[in-house]
C-alpha cells in the first residue's frame, strides 16, 4: 500500500462497503460509464472555479492542471469503454455529490473553503475506491485503476491545501463536518448504482 493511499484511509471516516464492491463487480459496464460521468464532472468543476476565482493564482495554477489530468481521465475511460462495446449514456447523477455540497454555505471565503473541501473528499473517496476494486477486476481495468490512485491521491492533497490558504488557517473542524455526511452517505443503501453511491438496497 502507498503512503498516499494510507493517508487517504486515515482521511476517510470509512472504508468503502463490501457490499458495493460486490455491486460494482455486478455492474461493471454502469460502473465505467459513471466513472466517465465522474471524471468530466470533476474537470468542469476544476474550470468553474477558475472562471470564479481569477484573482487566486494558486487556485488557478492546481486547478489548470487537474482539469487537463481529468479530461485525460475521461478520455482514457471512453477508450476502455469502446474496446469492451460499452456506449457512453446520460445517467442520473448520484445523491453522493449533492449531498455533500448541501451545507455548502453561500458567501465567500466559506464558499470556496467548503466546495474545496467537497473537492477533497470526492477524491479522496475515488482513490479508495478504485485501490478497493483493482484487486478483483480484470488485469486491463485493474492497471488503469491503479494508475489512477497517484493523481486522484494529489489532487485530494491539492484541495486541502487550497481550502486552508482560502481559509487563512486549519480547516480540520470544518473537514469533521463534512466527513460525517460522507459517511452517511457512503454507507446508506442506495436504489441506484453509481460509483459513489451507497451499497444498493
Amino acid at each position: 500500500m502507498t503512503d498516499a493511499l494510507q493517508e487517504i484511509h486515515q482521511f476517510l471516516p470509512c472504508r468503502t462497503p463490501q457490499r458495493w464492491i460486490e455491486n460494482a463487480l455486478d455492474n461493471q459496464d454502469l460502473m465505467l460509464i459513471d466513472h466517465a460521468h465522474c471524471e468530466k464532472k470533476a474537470a468542469s468543476t476544476a474550470l468553474s472555479l477558475m472562471y470564479r476565482y481569477v484573482d487566486n493564482s494558486d487556485l488557478l495554477n492546481k486547478m489548470s492542471r487537474l482539469a487537463r489530468e481529468e479530461l485525460r481521465h475521461f478520455e482514457q475511460v471512453l477508450a476502455i469503454m469502446k474496446k469492451r462495446g460499452v456506449q457512453y449514456r446520460h445517467l442520473t447523477p448520484a445523491r453522493y455529490a449533492a449531498g455533500l455540497r448541501e451545507p455548502v454555505r453561500g458567501d465567500d471565503p466559506g464558499r470556496l473553503v467548503d466546495v474545496l473541501i467537497v473537492g477533497a473528499i470526492i477524491e479522496a473517496r475515488s482513490c479508495e475506491r478504485f485501490a478497493a476494486l483493482a484487486p478483483f477486476l480484470d488485469d486491463a481495468l485493474a492497471d488503469f485503476y491503479r494508475s489512477l490512485l497517484k493523481s486522484e491521491a494529489r489532487h485530494y492533497q491539492d484541495y486541502l491545501a487550497l481550502a486552508e490558504l482560502a481559509n487563512g488557517g486549519p480547516v480540520a473542524e470544518r473537514v469533521a463536518q463534512f466527513l460525517a455526511i460522507e459517511q452517511q452517505l457512503v454507507e446508506t443503501p442506495d436504489a441506484e448504482f453509481r460509483f459513489h453511491s451507497g451499497p444498493l438496497l
